[in-house]
């Protein structure tokens, strides 16, 4: 007798800061997980990943953030998150939180939950081995690599790889494209002088490149940009990669 392979089970992080200001891209990523075969869960106990407490210094006040995600998520066998910020949050700080506060266990839990989260482009490309995921979206783009999916995640040219196949789409290179857009979550709070000139040179170079639409698959680095970019009256707005993505000819983003 043969036994049919399970197929693995999926959950969406959607991010507390997605949830409450830009719920389109975590819809967007689950009508895309689903139109390419994936049957994508999403758990209503999950809350936000700590972040902010983490780089503020509140250990403790993280910890119980940590709990709720291992809880929430460890049973499935990925969690994918339109975000690499949180992503990152994740897989690079949550052991360095339970450690800190003494907990062991939760340590060990977090060890073997973490590499199963996944920024969107790496579950497409590194997962599901795809990079034409069938979209069309007819507009100049072009995408900016924010700091934690680059620098903590390792993310490289996956995006990219996901942008160049999708149909209608003329992709201009940013200059200076690696360079920090300057939001940095409480960095922008703490520092906003410095925030602001980093986020207008940002700008600066998107205009430059005469797109329509800048990318990114963090909606907080899209909402200092876009913050910006609206103040100076560019008339270029933003999007994230997995709104994209998910646009097709019948059902437009």
């Amino acid at each position: 007798m043969t036994i049919a392979p399970t197929r693995p089970r999926v959950a969406i992080f959607a991010t507390c800061f997605n949830d409450t200001m830009f719920p389109k891209a975590p819809i967007a990523t689950v009508k895309l997980l689903r139109r390419l075969g994936v049957d994508v869960e999403f758990p209503t106990e999950q809350t936000c990943c700590g972040q902010m407490f983490t780089n503020t210094g509140y250990a403790n006040d993280a910890k119980g953030l940590v709990r709720g995600f291992v809880d929430t998520f460890d049973a499935f066998d990925y969690v994918v998150a339109p975000s690499g910020s949180c992503t990152g949050s994740v897989r690079e700080q949550h052991e360095m939180i339970a450690e800190r506060v003494g907990d062991q266990g939760l340590a060990r839990e977090v060890d073997a939950l973490a590499p199963r989260v996944l920024e969107l482009s790496e579950f497409l490309v590194d997962v599901l081995g795809v990079t034409d995921v069938g979209a069309h979206f007819p507009h100049r783009i072009t995408y900016h690599p924010t700091c934690h999916s680059l620098r903590m995640l390792g993310v490289g040219d996956r995006p990219l790889q996901l942008l160049r196949a999708v149909a209608g789409t003329d992709l201009r290179e940013l200059p200076a494209a690696e360079q920090c857009c300057g939001f940095g979550g409480t960095f922008s709070v703490k520092n906003p002088d410095v925030s602001v000139a980093m986020g207008n040179d940002k700008a600066r170079h998107v205009v430059e490149t005469g797109a329509e639409y800048v990318v990114a698959g963090d909606n907080s680095c899209l909402a200092h940009i876009g913050g910006l970019l609206h103040r100076g009256r560019t008339g270029v707005k933003t999007i994230h990669l997995a709104e994209v993505l998910a646009s097709t000819e019948q059902d437009p983003a």
